[in-house]
């Protein structure tokens, strides 16, 4: 894809959801939950990027602050790309910064919101117009040494394991086998709230066991597949990472968007 000219507008959502900077908190937690984003970009009245508010960021918001404003959670873009950058390069700076997903403005010099780009918008374009980049096998590209949890693990260690190590989903593993897979998503899908900042009177102070929200079967690939196919499976199903198992339903590795891209961007 290097030397193609792709642009940032070509492949970014222009259409993405974004909210003002005045509106509840509790809104941007109900966007972000009911059209599943990652981030929701946050802006003045005049729709000038002022940061954005992130699953991890509306999810330490207690269920008892419901007067919270939007500008009381946003948190800076780790990175943000300008509508006619060029793509790769773009891609390029958001795996450095670790930003699976960016804010997109007119320019340097004009903050005005114009959408978002992710290493998804990447990939789907890339699976268009050079899948053959993506020809090697996962067992090159994945991440072997994986960090798990156990279906009896309470859902409150697995969330702060998760703020830890920076990770938005987690294998859920028992006796070396794999039985499912837990994400930020499911939490927030199932109204999961956490002890680190729910109110002593919060509703949700009972333990939850992961067994309770994980997705199972998780999807999966062996070793052996190619990384095209990994790629195709993260697209269609909007999943972020697939667990590598072998024939014998063992975790051998997981593979990530990031894992993908670096594949493409090489």
């Amino acid at each position: 894809m290097r030397g193609d000219h792709l642009r940032v507008k070509e492949i970014a959502d222009e259409k993405h959801p974004f909210i003002y900077d005045d509106d509840l908190a509790t809104r941007a937690r109900a966007i972000i939950r009911d059209f599943a984003l990652r981030i929701l970009p946050v802006t003045d009245k005049n729709k000038r990027l002022l940061g954005k508010v992130s699953r991890r960021d509306i999810m330490t918001i207690s269920s008892s602050v419901s007067s919270m404003r939007v500008r009381g959670v946003v948190t800076e873009a780790k990175y943000v790309a300008s509508i006619d950058d060029d793509a790769v390069s773009t891609i390029r700076e958001m795996i450095r910064h670790s930003a699976w997903y960016a804010p997109v403005v007119s320019s340097a010099k004009d903050a005005t919101y114009r959408g978002v780009l992710s290493l998804e918008d990447f990939i789907r374009a890339s699976l268009k117009t050079s899948p053959q980049r993506l020809s090697k096998p996962v067992s090159e590209i994945m991440c072997k040494d994986v960090v798990t949890c156990t279906p009896d693990d309470e859902v409150s260690s697995v969330w702060r394991l998760m703020q830890t190590k920076s990770f938005a989903g987690l294998p859920v593993v028992k006796k070396d086998r794999l039985m499912g897979i837990v994400s930020q998503k499911d939490l927030l899908e199932h109204g999961t709230a956490f002890p680190t900042f729910e109110s002593k009177k919060g509703r949700f102070r009972a333990s939850v066991k992961i067994s309770s929200i994980m997705k199972t079967p998780a999807l999966t690939v062996e070793p052996s597949a190619k990384a095209v196919d990994a790629a195709r499976i993260m697209v269609e199903k909007d999943v972020g990472r697939i667990p590598v198992r072998d024939a014998k339903g063992r975790l051998v590795g997981i593979v990530d968007r990031e894992d993908v891209v670096r594949l493409l961007i090489k």
